[in-house]
């Protein structure tokens, strides 16, 4: 009985152990299928806030943790799993990376008192403006600019500048794919365009090599040091 008992205990060890190992192991197949990262009706909302705001980024879904970071070292891994499923529909940041405002969409249940009210009062005290908008009463956009960029709201915001630049790109792609089609590209825009390419991949390799962490809430090796406010 007991040499019985012994076995069935290994065997029920070996048996945990190998489903351990292949719950770990990469599969060949993953099961998952492609989505898009927004809804229709953030879909909506988004592209109304580009064109709001040609002079900013507009980033989707971002961890609210990706752009605060904690006061003291104390409680940080705390904080973090307190925070870490805490996100906004849209940020709206700058060319610099500073977020100036963030937007949730609601869904069809709606959003939630409690969740709005964490975000207002966690934002609010980083200086960062926050709005709840439906995707069928969208507000004027001159209100949002007024809110999120205060005095700055009705400088000239780079429309002219952008235009621009788009314009200008635009001429030189065309020109580009004349040259290509001509055979005359090979020395030049080729050379330029692999140039570019292998310096943005040696500078990419570079952040890695430096200590570059995904998570700055928790290690905050490649932002500069902030404060809650």
């Amino acid at each position: 009985m007991v040499i019985g008992m012994v076995l069935g205990a290994m065997v029920h060890a070996w048996r945990q152990r190998t489903i351990n190992l292949s719950r770990r192991r990469i599969p060949k197949q993953w099961p998952l299928a492609y989505r898009s990262v927004v809804n229709s009706r953030e879909r909506k909302v988004w592209r109304w806030l580009i064109r709001s705001f040609l002079d900013h980024h507009v980033m989707v879904k971002m961890p609210i943790t990706r752009f605060t970071v904690p006061s003291s070292k104390e409680g940080v891994h705390h904080w973090f799993e307190v925070l870490r499923g805490v996100y906004c529909s849209f940020t709206v940041c700058t060319a610099e990376g500073k977020v100036i405002g963030c937007v949730d969409v609601p869904g069809p249940a709606g959003l939630s008192l409690s969740n709005q009210t964490l975000k207002h009062t966690l934002l609010s005290q980083c200086n960062i403006r926050y709005w709840v908008i439906d995707a069928d009463q969208l507000p004027g956009v001159g209100d949002i600019r007024v809110a999120f960029l205060g005095d700055q709201a009705h400088m000239n915001h780079g429309r002219e500048d952008l235009d621009s630049e788009f314009n200008q790109t635009r001429a030189n792609l065309q020109a580009a794919v004349m040259r290509q089609r001509h055979g005359q590209s090979k020395n030049t825009d080729a050379g330029r365009l692999e140039a570019k390419i292998s310096d943005v991949q040696d500078s990419f390799d570079s952040q890695l090599s430096t200590g570059w962490q995904p998570n700055s809430f928790v290690v905050p090796l490649d932002s500069r040091v902030g404060e809650l406010r």
